[in-house]
Formats: structure tokens, sequence, C-alpha cells
């Protein structure tokens, strides 16, 4: 009998929330300008937006990142919300 494994984390290594990252297309003062921070903080950052600029922010790793077997450089809208919902509290990372 073979044994089956779920959850195989060689097709989604864990994320590296810490890497760098960078959201744009968001409002920054008067301008729309990208903030790069870590990639966690870059989600959190998207979460508190209203959703026209939610829908228009585009996120970028230093490194790809893998959901569900595929590697992402870049997130828009939905994929960032696939993030958000993956994304540790701030406080577990130590920040």
């Amino acid at each position: 009998m073979t044994e089956a494994s779920w959850g195989d984390d060689t097709r989604n290594p864990l994320i590296d929330w810490r890497m760098s990252a960078s959201l744009e297309d968001v409002p920054r003062g008067d301008d729309d300008l990208a903030e790069v921070t870590s990639l966690g903080g870059a989600v959190r950052a998207w979460i508190e937006l209203d959703p026209v600029h939610r829908a228009a922010a585009t996120l970028t790793p230093e490194r790809p990142v893998w959901i569900d077997g595929v590697s992402n450089s870049s997130f828009e809208g939905s994929g960032i919300a696939v993030l958000a919902e993956r994304v540790p509290p701030a406080d577990a990372q130590g920040h």
C-alpha cells in the first residue's frame, strides 16, 4: 500500500513573509507612491485599503511566492487577497 502525502511542501514552500516587497498603485498622501516593506507588511497595508485601491494595487515580492503549486512573481487584486488569507499577524513575526 502506498502512503499519500497531503500538503506537499515541495510544491508549496513556506512563504517568507520577511522578504522585501513593493506595494504599488496605492495612495501615499497626495501621490500614488510605491511602498517597500516586508511581504507581510505590504499585505497587511493592502488589507487596510478601500476596495477601489485594493483592486488597483500591485504587489511585487523580491522573490517569487508559490501558491497552490504555481510560482507568482507579482500579485494584483484577488491574488493579493489569497496572500491576505495566509498572512500571519504582525506580532507573530516580531514586528
